[in-house]
């Protein structure tokens, strides 16, 4: 049995069920499917049980891995059952739902997960969810408020935790130093924000970009230096490289953490390298479709 817990501190915690499904393959779609054709993109709420759609998280980025999968990534922490945590699920039994449209069906199937192994804030370097999103859906690079254009590189940065050696460059840290001005774009049921990277504990970043319980999983990108900010003149529309997933609110200042995408891709290249062709996600890579 799953549970589903959507929270950002112990204070916000939301507990439901996930109902068990029929197995089969994510890519069996057919046109009479209620998703077929529906637009998949970042910053999409995704519920994991039709009766309570008021416990959710959030897309990071879409895109599809080095298998032709189509995937979606999200936090690990939204979903709670040692059982099925840290390996690879090939049955459909944690289905996805588009929360605002639930009725339409599973847009996916939960693949893998990281257990938060008694952190109440998620895993402290792999708090992320791996979707296989169906056949049927269309993948599209813009969200609400920020549109990914790849996925972040930092040449010479600091290797995340989780890389193998050498790292590659998406498997490379943000800098935190007072002479660095490292910023995120952070979009959720708040609007869009953004702020100054002011840490980065092994690949979690801190930030005064603002979130909210909900929001979980949900886009971060990267501020390109010289690039609009989000503002009214704009429509708060900003554009930029993926850069990781929201991830909790802590007690420290500022408040909001965030899993880097180094953290992510490194993790994913580390098990498919000890696993060839096993692991969903595995070369992940934002799609680049309107």
């Amino acid at each position: 049995m799953f549970r589903r817990i959507g929270t950002l501190t112990t204070a916000l915690a939301l507990a439901g069920t996930l109902g068990a499904g029929t197995a089969s393959t994510a890519s069996d779609t057919s046109p009479e499917d209620g998703v077929s054709g529906k637009r998949v993109y970042n910053g999409m709420q995704i519920a994991f049980d039709p009766s309570m759609p008021d416990a959710f998280c959030t897309l990071g980025a879409v895109g599809e891995d080095d298998y032709g999968r189509k995937i979606a990534v999200s936090a690990g922490h939204c979903l709670n059952a040692p059982a099925y945590a840290d390996r690879e699920i090939h049955e459909n039994i944690a289905p996805v739902y588009h929360r605002q449209d639930i009725a339409a069906g599973p847009i996916g199937y939960v693949r893998y997960f990281k257990d938060r192994e008694g952190s109440m804030t998620g895993h402290p370097t792999k708090d992320y969810m791996i979707i296989e999103l169906v056949g049927g859906v269309s993948l599209s690079s813009r969200g609400p408020h920020l549109k990914q254009t790849g996925e972040l590189e930092v040449p010479g940065g600091k290797a995340s935790p989780n890389a193998l050696s050498p790292a590659r460059d998406d498997e490379r840290l943000l800098g935190a130093a007072l002479f660095n001005n490292n910023e995120l774009l952070v979009s959720g049921q708040l609007g869009v924000w953004y702020g100054r990277v002011t840490n980065n504990g092994n690949g979690i970043y801190q930030a005064h970009a603002k979130h909210k319980a909900g929001d979980s999983g949900g886009p971060v990108t990267w501020h390109v230096p010289g690039t609009p900010y989000p503002s009214e003149a704009n429509g708060f529309q900003a554009e930029g490289p993926w850069a990781g997933i929201t991830k909790a609110i802590i007690l420290g200042l500022p408040p909001y953490v965030y899993t880097s995408s180094a953290n992510i891709l490194a993790d994913l290249r580390a098990r498919d390298t000890a696993d060839p062709a096993d692991v969903y996600g595995a070369g992940f890579e934002v799609t680049r479709n309107p």
